[in-house]
């Protein structure tokens, strides 16, 4: 019976016959599940057993909210380095690494165009990009979309992902936070409508300034919120955090958010949510 025998490497180490899977699969950190690639792109990043909802990048965020032929704007702005600020490596080094790494100038991108029926203007932040942290081009960004919607009366919709404020640019950034600030609240004179969406992470000066501005919070399910992290917080104040604090379920449950609203149902009711204001008291062009 030796015609029936087959040496253990026969196949494994002709090229030929092996079958490349590197790349193609995805554990899920929540249930652990392996997930094929393509069907976790296929399901907008979102795992199909248990509806964990993986980061994604800001132009993908884009492209699932606004119809085909939107315009991307104000892409121009670059950071520089005013402090000239170094920890574990130059901040100009992290900047042309951070570039490179995302084809973007800073961890923003504005865009304009329709959200169903609805023309907005869209600002969305991107992760990757030194965590999403606000320095003066982030600020002065979403400072150039709030006067976007000023001048055209359109809705104003920011998606934040973010670490918050960045420390290598000192006041300049912490500025941004009042800066900001001050021209949502024109808009809320104006009746311009503001919605603020909330991912995983959304943190530090960020939610302490115009991510819980919105005339409606929303956030994605599970996503981290919150000014300080749970750790520094146990470790100020001594007691052991509830469970599930910090994530949007708990500030749901505790009033801090509007609605929680899954990545796949997120266009639809974007675009309900602007007819409803754009029906009620705040009027939109």
């Amino acid at each position: 019976m030796t015609w029936f025998k087959r040496e253990d490497n026969e196949i494994v180490n002709d090229p030929q016959k092996t079958v490349r899977t590197e790349g193609l699969w995805v554990r899920c950190d929540s249930c652990r599940e392996i997930i094929f690639k393509a069907d976790l792109e296929a399901n907008l990043q979102v795992c199909p057993r248990c509806g964990k909802h993986f980061r994604i990048d800001a132009r993908a965020r884009i492209e699932n909210l606004l119809e085909p032929g939107y315009e991307l704007v104000d892409l121009e702005l670059r950071s520089t380095d005013p402090l000239e600020f170094t920890d574990l490596k130059p901040y100009k080094r992290r900047l042309a690494e951070a570039r490179k790494k995302t084809g973007l100038n800073d961890a923003i991108i504005n865009a304009i165009g329709q959200l169903g029926p609805h023309p907005v203007v869209l600002s969305v932040m991107e992760y990757s990009f030194i965590g999403g942290s606000m320095g003066a081009v982030v600020g002065e960004t979403i400072a150039r979309a709030v006067d976007r919607a000023l001048d055209t009366r359109h809705p104003l919709i920011i998606v934040s992902a973010s670490g918050g404020a960045r420390m290598m640019e000192g006041i300049a950034s912490l500025m941004q936070l009042a800066k900001i600030s001050a021209g949502l609240a024109r808009m809320d004179d104006e009746k311009i409508p503001y919605i603020s969406v909330m991912t995983d992470p959304t943190t530090g000066g960020v939610t302490a300034s115009f991510a819980m501005l919105g005339d409606l919070n929303i956030a994605e399910p599970d996503a981290l919120i919150g000014f300080a992290g749970p750790r520094v917080i146990e470790q100020t104040i001594r007691q052991k955090l509830p469970e599930g604090f910090q994530r949007s379920e708990f500030l749901l449950e505790h009033g801090f958010l509007d609605a929680i609203v899954p990545r796949k149902e997120m266009k639809q009711y974007l675009s309900q949510a602007l007819t409803w204001m754009k029906n009620g008291s705040r009027q939109t062009a």
